[in-house]
């Protein structure tokens, strides 16, 4: 029956209840954007970030998320491939919580996309029965060009593949964000728009990803933001060759995978309690917390013995090519990276306090407060062996590079691809056994002298 065909008072009628029905689902959809609605990060305000709207990023986790004995897989592209922010990871799980026991892989392949590990995910990765993941994708994703619906199709799609093939294999893991551009590749021939385009793109991408990972109950690491807001008030302070992802715009220095590790290790849940000495000044005695523990105490020297370092980060904090460089840009000695002294029963208005090759000058307030020896003592007693144990995960990590991309792609491999893992892998043992080995406890000394 047509409308003209109807009786008027049924078109009357139901013109009222089509318009009932479009109020009621008009405050439905009020009430739902009411109680769903989206909360952003705070940014600075400059017109540089005048586009840019972050949602807001997941807190890190209250409870770690990491479980003593992880196999852990540190996952990405070219920028995981420079072995950095996976070296600062892998080093700090060894030597800042050494009880967790966690053992690390590094998978970064240059140029990859999400895609290209979905490839190689079995083969490279799962093989080796991973307990937990990161990852770190989306540089390449975005091709260099402005968003467009297609790029954000393809990255969510392969991003979500990666994730339920973890979790399909009993993998727990954290989905990272990319990073922010600095300027426009050079040696990215297709590259088009401005900077500011492709920010805006990677942010797209780095939005997208806080809600797959809220959808899939995984982890998050946001990336992008700090290093986003933290490399602007860096130039700020240091001046525009700060350059927070790096020289070429693209692959950060050791400033920029600072804050990348930093991120990573916040979203596992990780406390950052390095450990703590409590000195008695007055009676010469001290308590210590885990993995440290008190040797002798006498005209203000303090012996302890630690089998837990603090990160020994150094460099000059106004550049961005040095590990000091990046915890001015990110709080990571404040947030994982506290060894704290505390000195109780000074009568002086202030002591200075020698540790290693430096000395610093504290108020007893300060001292009976605590202070952070690893963030004021740059250069002390962990740094030597600090520095052992990261050249030895350096080298296995180089190693791993080594095994998957060209070992594990050999004319060898397509013979017999279970031969290659057995030879590479009796190769890879003893680089692994190398940072064990290195890993000793440290005995040291804190002189606290009153001025």
């Amino acid at each position: 029956m047509t409308t003209e065909s109807r009786p008027a008072d049924y078109v009357r009628v139901n013109t009222r209840s089509h318009l009932l029905r479009g109020f009621v689902c008009a405050l439905a959809l009020s009430f739902v954007s009411l109680t769903h609605a989206q909360s952003y990060e705070v940014k600075p305000n400059a017109p540089e970030f005048e586009k840019f709207q972050a949602i807001q990023a997941p807190a890190a986790p209250t409870k770690l998320l990491l479980k003593k004995g992880d196999k852990l897989a540190i996952v990405g592209d070219s920028i995981t491939e420079q072995k950095m922010y996976s070296r600062i990871m892998e080093t700090y799980l060894t030597v800042c919580t050494p009880e967790l026991g966690i053992t690390v892989r590094q998978y970064g392949w240059s140029g990859e996309r999400a895609s290209g590990f979905i490839k190689r995910m079995t083969n490279d990765c799962l093989r080796f029965q991973p307990d937990f993941a990161t990852t770190c994708y989306g540089m390449n994703d975005h091709r260099y060009v402005p968003y467009t619906d297609e790029i954000g199709a393809d990255y969510r799609a392969n991003s979500l593949a990666i994730i339920r093939a973890f979790k399909a294999n009993g993998v727990r893991m954290i989905h990272g964000s990319p990073g922010p551009v600095g300027k426009m590749p050079s040696w990215v021939k297709t590259a088009t728009g401005t900077v500011e385009d492709l920010n805006l793109s990677l942010l797209k991408l780095r939005n997208m990803g806080i809600e797959m990972a809220k959808d899939e109950q995984v982890g998050f690491a946001d990336v992008y933001w700090p290093m986003f807001t933290g490399g602007y008030f860096a130039q700020k302070k240091y001046g525009p060759d700060f350059m927070i992802s790096g020289k070429d715009g693209v692959h950060p220095g050791w400033a920029g995978q600072v804050v990348m590790a930093y991120a990573f290790l916040k979203a596992m849940g990780l406390d950052g309690e390095i450990g703590t000495f409590t000195v008695d000044l007055k009676k010469e005695k001290a308590t210590t917390s885990m993995g440290h523990d008190f040797i002798s105490g006498a005209n203000g020297e303090f012996t302890f013995k630690s089998t837990r370092y603090p990160f020994c980060g150094t460099g000059a904090e106004n550049s961005d090519g040095s590990i000091r460089g990046g915890m001015t840009v990110v709080p990571f000695n404040q947030d994982l990276n506290r060894l704290t002294l505390v000195a109780k029963g000074g009568k002086a208005k202030q002591y200075k306090v020698t540790w290693g090759p430096e000395s610093h000058t504290y108020t007893k307030e300060q001292l009976a407060k605590g202070v952070n020896l690893a963030a004021d003592f740059v250069t002390n007693p962990f740094s030597e062996a600090f520095k052992k144990v990261d050249d030895a995960v350096l080298a296995k990590q180089s190693f791993e590079t080594q095994q998957i991309k060209k070992d594990f792609r050999s004319a060898e491999a397509k013979k017999d691809m279970e031969a290659v893992v057995a030879k590479t892998e009796a190769q890879r043992t003893p680089l692994a056994e190398k940072i064990k080995t290195v890993f000793v406890p440290v005995t040291h000394t804190i002189k606290i002298v009153a001025e």
